[in-house]
């Protein structure tokens, strides 16, 4: 029996990489993901037990470990279904921009709920600063304000212009990091600039709708020169959200569960009662107004098609 982490999933084959060397793998019977229906039980990032089967490194996975955190989304195609995007994460990086295409702070918010459920530390990356308008730096602005103001680390970096990319080789070293975000941001430029070697295949923007193609069909976790683990992961238009109940979403709005705990009713669902000091904490301005709509989207809206 052998040990290894999970490298890429593709479906119902498995690359595990133990000792420096990869093993195509298959799961030995069924495995169930516990508390949900999961599109596979194993993710990239995975630690299991395996056994080889013979010479030309193929084997059989016997045994999937605990995992220490997980990041799941809603399969958009399988309501009823979960996919795991990657497990045993040190940091989740999640890669925006301001245009070509837009990321909404409606998308980046459902991400950070849903790292905040999972306990997963999430650096959020504005890419593409070559491209912006003056509009576009005051809007970032902005948005820097309001997530570093609850305590979010915020980067803005320009991939093909090198600009600040130094920060984010300083903060991969010697971890293990999850690389997401919509179509097109630029994941799989920033992943070629920290290791060309690896020479990933990046997306053409569409003219019509200035959206990404998906160039990452599965995620992969590729070891970096300078030290540490990179997840690359396919581009999603969508989060979904699992496992978080309407009554406890505020706990995983920093701002809102501060402000809440001064609310008139214990059962304050922050949307129409009176006393509620998280309406009046965003009547005040102490929180914005995107988060405040980001939480009343998801709190309203559960079986909505997310953006």
């Amino acid at each position: 029996m052998k040990s290894g982490i999970i490298i890429k999933s593709t479906g119902s084959r498995y690359i595990v990489q133990s000792d420096n060397k990869n093993f195509s793998c298959t799961l030995r019977g069924k495995f169930k993901t516990k508390g949900f229906r999961s599109t596979n039980p194993i993710a990239v990032g995975d630690k299991v037990d395996f056994l080889i089967v013979d010479s030309e490194n193929t084997g059989v996975i016997e045994k999937i470990h605990p995992r220490r955190n997980e990041i799941i989304r809603r399969s958009t195609n399988l309501s009823r279904y979960a996919h795991v995007i990657a497990a045993n994460i040190d940091y989740a990086f999640l890669i925006v921009s301001m245009r070509n295409p837009k990321t909404y702070p409606e998308f980046i918010d459902r991400f950070l709920v849903s790292a905040e459920y999972h306990k997963i530390e999430t650096i959020i990356v504005f890419n593409k600063s070559d491209i912006y308008t003056q509009e576009d730096f005051t809007e970032l602005g902005n948005l820097k304000a309001i997530y570093s103001g609850i305590g979010y680390k915020v980067e803005h970096i320009s991939v093909l212009e090198k600009s600040n990319t130094e920060t984010i080789v300083n903060l991969i070293k010697g971890k293990t990091i999850l690389i997401s975000g919509n179509s097109g941001v630029g994941k799989s430029s920033l992943i070629n600039f920290l290791n060309p070697e690896l020479n990933l295949k990046t997306s053409e923007i569409s003219a019509h709708h200035l959206q990404g193609t998906h160039t990452t069909t599965f995620a992969e976790m590729h070891q970096l020169s300078f030290g540490g683990y990179i997840i690359d992961t396919p581009g999603i238009r969508g989060f979904g959200l699992v496992h978080i109940e309407k009554e406890e979403l505020y706990h995983f709005f920093t701002e809102i569960f501060e402000a809440a705990q001064g609310c008139k009713f214990h059962n304050c669902s922050h949307n129409n009662e009176p006393g509620c000091m998280v309406k009046q904490a965003v009547e005040e301005g102490r929180i914005a107004w995107s988060r405040y709509e980001s939480y009343l989207s998801i709190l309203l809206n559960s079986n909505e098609k997310y953006r």
